[in-house]
């Protein structure tokens, strides 16, 4: 399974997760809540990142789930 970071966007029928560079949404939803709740166990399950836009459609949250360092470099 290849590592893609999910994506919530606005959708004409509510909210959409979507993987990275797919033209198609894995799952539309009524709420940002519940397309939040389905990003956030994909991104777990593959270790990748989601990222959550705003209804301007620009990214206002990331959260990774992938191996990070800790403490960070640099």
């Amino acid at each position: 399974m290849t590592k893609r970071n999910q994506h919530v966007v606005p959708h004409a029928d509510g909210w959409a997760v979507k993987g990275a560079g797919s033209e198609r949404a894995t799952k539309v939803v009524e709420t940002q809540r519940e397309a939040i709740g389905i990003a956030r166990g994909i991104a777990q399950n593959q270790q990748s990142e989601m990222l959550i836009h705003g209804e301007n459609g620009r990214i206002r949250e990331r959260n990774s789930y992938g191996n990070d360092p800790y403490p960070p470099k640099g």
